[in-house]
This record gives C-alpha cells, structure tokens and sequence, in this order.
C-alpha cells in the first residue's frame, strides 16, 4: 500500500471519515470492471482539513492498480443506451461553445460506444483512449484504430488538438488527477472545452447513506464536490463555464440494484415490478453525480 496526499493542497492533512474494510490479497480484475454491482469495499477514506477534498489513504501500488484496469472486464453493455442519452444530453448543451467539431477524445472509453455516438452529434474525427483490452476487443471495427489502449497519459496526442476531451465517471478513478488535467490542458485548442461528468460527495444521498452510499468504492482514489471539482480544474489553468447536478437514465431494475438494500428485498421489490410491467421502465433521477465543462483560456 501507498500513501496518498491531498490533489489540491499537496499535503496529506487529514481526517479519517471511514476505515479500511477490505484484504488486499483478494482485490482482482473483476473489482476494477465498471458497473458492477455495489460490494461495499473501499480503502481508508480521509478529508483534508483545509479544502475538504475527500480521499482514499493509503491505495494499492499505482502499478498494481494499472494491471488490473488492463485486466477488467466489459460489464455494462445493457446500459450503453442508458449511459449514451445521459452523456449526449449534457454535451449538447455546451457544443455551441467549442471552437468547432473537428476532434473529440473520451478517456477512458470503454468499447467506444459514445465515440459513435459523437460521430452522429457531427464530430469529425473521434478519438479514445482505453486500459481494458478486453473492452476494446469489442470496439466497433469502425473506431477500434482510433482507441489507444492503455493509460492516458502524456505525449498520447499533439499539442492544440482537441475541441472537446470528455472523461465519464473516469476522474474519481484517477490516482494522479493533476498530471491527467495538465495534459488535457496542452493538447485542447484555445477555447477548447473538458466536460467531466462523475460523483457528487456532498451530495443528498452521500449524506444519507454514508459509508453504504456506493461511491465508497475501492476504486475511487479521489471523490469531488462541486467546490473541489472547480477548484481542482482551475489548479491546472482551466476556466470553470458551469458546474451542474447530472440526471441519470436508467432502468428501474438498475437503480433498484445500485440501492443498498438487503437482497431479500431487493428481490421482492424486483418481483413487484416485474408483475406489473415496469421493472425495465427507463426513468431520470439525480442520484447523486456532478458535472463540470471548463475551457482552455484563449
């Protein structure tokens, strides 16, 4: 295990919110698969006494966290409509304000799905980059070459590139956020734009649920409110436009298994629905996401 430091103020000056539960030998690929159902486990989770960014302390080798990233499996593909209406909601709302729709990157791109999904919003040139290569395995034919698979990381892309990066529940995961922000920043054109959509820490239902709240996760090194979320991306040059609660579609039967309930009545509740037709009825609800788009000063 490493220790970790606040992203924002460089020190580690701290409070413990909840202690580790987890046994390091038995942390594998599968934990580190995207929408997976909540297992409850998660490192020491601190926040700096100064800024109030909260985080994990200490984390699993950075080397040992890369290996099981490559390794993880592609485990959301019913929800690629869900996720795909959510994220085109949102970045509709701000391509007005891009320089043009030449370039576009996603980090952390799964199988590629919204780079499609970008194309059909009118982006030229789609890009992505991807650790799971068992994920990209499954990219469309079309976009694959396009999808670096790795970490991101600097010297990936020219300098002055992109109109828009987006990274999608990815910025929580990131063990060094600032090393990711400097970089995007060098390789967005003047006036180009970031949009990041990803937990709510301070949110209603973090309040609510505490420790049981499912973004308590062992893969989540860092965990943002929308004070640390502007404050994080200004630290690296970038000029906030807005910062806004992020509505989710899903079907009732995900948000009813992302619910920390005991299975027993999970499943009763599950059967309930099902008989009278709406388990798989896609609603919006904020269940406790932020979103960000800030822009490379001209």
């Amino acid at each position: 295990m490493i220790k970790t430091k606040c992203a924002i103020c460089g020190v580690d000056n701290s409070k413990v919110l909840y202690k580790a539960n987890f046994e390091p030998e038995k942390i594998n690929e599968y934990i580190f698969s995207a929408r997976r159902l909540p297992d409850e486990i998660h490192y020491q989770i601190v926040k700096c006494k100064k800024c109030g960014l909260v985080y994990s302390n200490p984390i699993l080798p950075l080397n040992k966290i890369e290996k099981f990233y490559k390794k993880s499996k592609y485990t959301y593909g019913i929800y690629e409509k869900d996720l795909g209406l959510t994220y085109s909601k949102y970045l509709n709302k701000f391509v007005g304000l891009l320089p043009s729709k030449e370039n576009f990157l996603e980090i952390g791109c799964g199988n590629g799905f919204f780079l499609l999904k970008a194309k059909k919003l009118g982006f030229k040139n789609v890009f992505g980059v991807e650790p799971g290569k068992k994920i990209v395995a499954k990219s469309d034919p079309n976009i694959k070459k396009n999808i670096i698979v790795d970490i991101f990381k600097k010297g990936q892309f020219k300098k002055n590139y992109f109109d828009v990066i987006c990274l999608f529940q990815v910025l929580d995961h990131l063990p060094s956020p600032n090393e990711v922000l400097t970089e995007c920043y060098r390789i967005l054109k003047p006036a180009g734009g970031i949009l990041c959509i990803n937990h709510d820490v301070d949110s209603f239902w973090a309040k609510v649920l505490g420790e049981k709240f499912p973004i308590f996760d062992i893969e989540h090194t860092y965990l943002y409110s929308k004070k640390t979320l502007r404050i994080i991306f200004e630290k690296n040059g970038f000029k906030t436009r807005n910062i806004f609660d992020i509505a989710n579609s899903y079907p009732l039967f995900y948000w009813l298994r992302m619910f920390p309930l005991p299975v027993e009545i999970k499943l009763a509740i599950e059967k309930l629905l099902s008989s009278i037709g709406i388990l798989n009825k896609r609603i919006w609800i904020k269940a406790g996401n932020i979103g960000i788009f800030a822009i490379k000063p001209k």
